[in-house]
Order: C-alpha cells, then structure tokens, then sequence
C-alpha cells in the first residue's frame, strides 16, 4: 500500500509510453506537468466541477503558479499513480492543489508539486470570486490535517 503524504488522496493513474521519453531516456518533465493537469481536471469533475460547468458560471480556477519538485525519474513501461489534494482555499479567490507522483512497483515517490490557482471569469480574464458551486465543490475535498509547516 502506497503511503500518501496526506489523507483522502484523490488518484488517477497512467503508463509511460515511447511517446513520454525524451532524449535524455526518461519521462521527460513537461509530461510530468501534463500529468498533474490531467489529475486535477479528473479531480474536478469527480466534485462535480466540469468544464461545461466553468462555462455555464463563467468562471474557471486557472493556474498562477507551479513548484515541481522532480525527486527521482520514470521510464518507458513504469505504471505512474497520481494523487492530488485540496490543501488551501483562500477567501473564495484561490485554491492551492497538492500533488505526489508515485511509481507504483516500487511505491517510490518521483515528484512532488503544487499549484497555485486563481478564480476569473471566463468572459473578460479579470479575476473573481468562486461561486458557491465552487466553494462547496472544492471545500468538500480539503484536506488541512498533516500538512507540513511554512
């Protein structure tokens, strides 16, 4: 059993395909980022948070900043968990998404990253408050016990 950073992770997992390697012989570190995009849309739709709902409330959480911390490398063949939480939610304009990818034969964890998100509407770029689908869409996903001091 893998041992997550944090409690309730939500997972999603993939391969390492030909298509992920640079020249370098491992995943290369765009794919990683690719990944945890991937992971956070399936999160999203998992609390009811789909594209076609940002749409509709004309609002989308986009990011404002990213930190990777690439720990060990994957290669071709290696099967990848990936677990995000929510891990802050900032006066209804910002949300911070914790990630950790795992190789999952050996349960070493290779990446450990954040994202910093901010809330806009969709129609003019400027930011904006969550609308309350939010708030209680993401809200039932944080996770606050465990979390390591700044």
């Amino acid at each position: 059993m893998i041992n997550w950073d944090l409690e309730r992770p939500f997972l999603w997992q993939t391969s390492v395909t030909s298509t992920h390697i640079d020249g370098l012989g491992h995943v290369n570190n765009a794919v990683y980022l690719q990944w945890l995009e991937q992971c956070a849309w399936r999160h999203s739709e998992s609390l009811g948070l789909s594209l076609a709902s940002y749409q509709a409330l004309d609002r989308a959480m986009v990011i404002r900043r990213h930190e990777l911390d690439y720990l060990q490398a994957a290669f071709a063949g290696d099967e990848i968990v990936v677990a995000t939480w929510i891990t802050q939610m900032h006066k209804r304009t910002r949300l911070t998404r914790s990630f950790q990818l795992v190789r999952k034969h050996d349960e070493v964890t290779l990446l450990r990253a954040q994202s910093y998100f901010v809330c806009m509407a969709l129609s003019d770029g400027r930011p904006k408050r969550m609308p309350d689908s939010f708030v209680d869409g993401y809200g039932q996903a944080l996770v606050t016990t465990g979390l390591p001091q700044r």
